[in-house]
């Protein structure tokens, strides 16, 4: 059984975030970027799985700009089998990244596709349940563990009341939350083994997709700055405070 396991790049996580003055957007000049944590989650769920023998083939995909080689090279690093990078230039949304990997889904036919439940720089959360929808397949979101046996994928998610387990019939989708796994460290041998490994190029053209945006970003602002907070002498102070300046009792 294949494995599909799209991830994107992104800032990486430790990089404090700065707006363009312009207020366009995220300012990503000379900005360490990396894997997204989920995504990189769901690349070490998929090797776990082939390492149990219930897997085959792991194949990662990125979608974007030529750098996302790097992120590719790292998901094989990890241990997937090959790659499969949809190069464009141009901004790239959820819907449009969810009809790119439906058509790589109709052209790979994958037995799972594992992804990050969210990207870290946008937050939309979106991409997961689009492509569910548009490849008419059963979908699991924020998996805590995921197990595979007698043609069904067993799905352990979290939800506000607790953990919620679904049986999934094969192929599905599932997206995956912080407490499914912890990634391992890359070695540096298999660094270099991730670079003998294929990487296939291909475009949206190729894929006949549409990637033209339906959304327009009309201004990015950083959050306003907090104040700083004050120390009380007593219980009496603090409750005045709450009660006559913040207005909260």
């Amino acid at each position: 059984m294949k494995v599909l396991v799209p991830v994107k790049r992104v800032v990486d996580y430790n990089v404090k975030v700065r707006v363009k003055s312009d207020g366009t957007g995220v300012d990503i000049a000379n900005v360490k970027m990396s894997m997204n944590p989920f995504d990189e989650i769901a690349v070490e769920e998929a090797v776990r799985l082939k390492e149990k023998g219930v897997v085959t083939e792991v194949i990662a995909v990125s979608c974007g700009v030529t750098q996302c080689q790097e992120t590719l090279r790292t998901a094989m690093a990890i241990g997937a089998d090959r790659a499969i990078l949809v190069e464009c230039a141009d901004e790239l949304q959820p819907l449009a990244v969810a009809k790119l990997l439906a058509a790589l889904v109709a052209k790979e036919q994958p037995g799972l596709i594992i992804l990050g439940k969210q990207a870290i720089d946008d937050d939309a959360n979106q991409v997961g349940q689009m492509l569910a929808a548009l490849t008419d397949l059963p979908q699991a979101t924020f998996a805590s563990k995921v197990e595979i046996a007698d043609g069904q994928a067993v799905v352990t998610r979290e939800i506000d009341g607790g953990l919620e387990t679904l049986a999934l019939s094969l192929p599905a989708v599932v997206t995956t939350d912080l407490r499914l796994n912890e990634p391992r460290y890359v070695t540096l041998p298999n660094i270099m083994k991730a670079k003998k490994k294929p990487l296939e190029t291909l475009t949206p053209a190729a894929l006949g997709v549409d990637v033209a945006p339906r959304l327009k970003t009309l201004k990015v602002s950083e959050p306003p700055q907090r104040s700083a907070g004050i120390k009380v002498p007593d219980v009496a102070t603090l409750v005045a405070k709450l009660k006559n300046e913040a207005k909260v009792i």
